[in-house]
């Protein structure tokens, strides 16, 4: 059977086994790492068979409210753990290839990255310009030119797209 993308099912249990080092909370279907792994390799095969067809379809978020220390709520959106296991396959998929985009001094959620090293980076710059830049990005998700945003990833994914159906004849070649 042709799959319409090449997704290796290795990387799938790399990815289940990521989600199951950050031991996160259940989502909206209440299952919890432990009553996932009750039926380890057929939710495996699953997550594997749906993203590879192209029909896999996330399932709603929980959404729960975080007291911040200034009194204020920050709503958080908990998947699934299975959608959890296909967003970390997805990461891994684009990471690499979208990653060398980002500008060197972009520490928020990157890889390799933290806010320790920002830091750092500040205060050794601090010596070396009498200038400073400050940006506030509160709220930047929630401003951010969406459309604009869509086709920067539109782009990016046309590109894996061509590099996963190259692995894929490839694949299917190799057979």
């Amino acid at each position: 059977m042709v799959k319409s993308y090449y997704i290796s099912k290795e990387v799938v249990v790399d990815a289940y086994r990521r989600v199951r080092a950050n031991n996160g909370a259940p989502g909206v279907d209440d299952e919890t790492i432990e009553d996932f792994e009750k039926d380890l390799d057929k939710n495996l095969y699953k997550i594997w068979n749906r993203m590879s067809s192209g029909s896999y379809q996330p399932p709603p978020v929980k959404t729960v409210e975080i007291a911040k220390a200034d009194g204020k709520i920050r709503r958080l959106g908990l998947p699934t753990v299975g959608d959890r296991v296909a967003q970390t396959v997805v990461k891994m998929y684009l990471e690499p290839s979208i990653e060398p985009h980002f500008c060197q001094d972009s520490y928020g959620y990157r890889p390799g990255k933290s806010g320790i090293q920002a830091i750092g980076v500040a205060r050794k710059r601090c010596w070396q310009y009498n200038w400073v830049v400050d940006l506030d990005i509160k709220g930047f998700f929630d401003n951010i030119d969406h459309e604009l945003m869509m086709r920067a990833v539109k782009k990016h994914t046309q590109a894996l797209d061509l590099i996963i159906y190259r692995k894929m004849a490839t694949s299917a070649n190799s057979r």
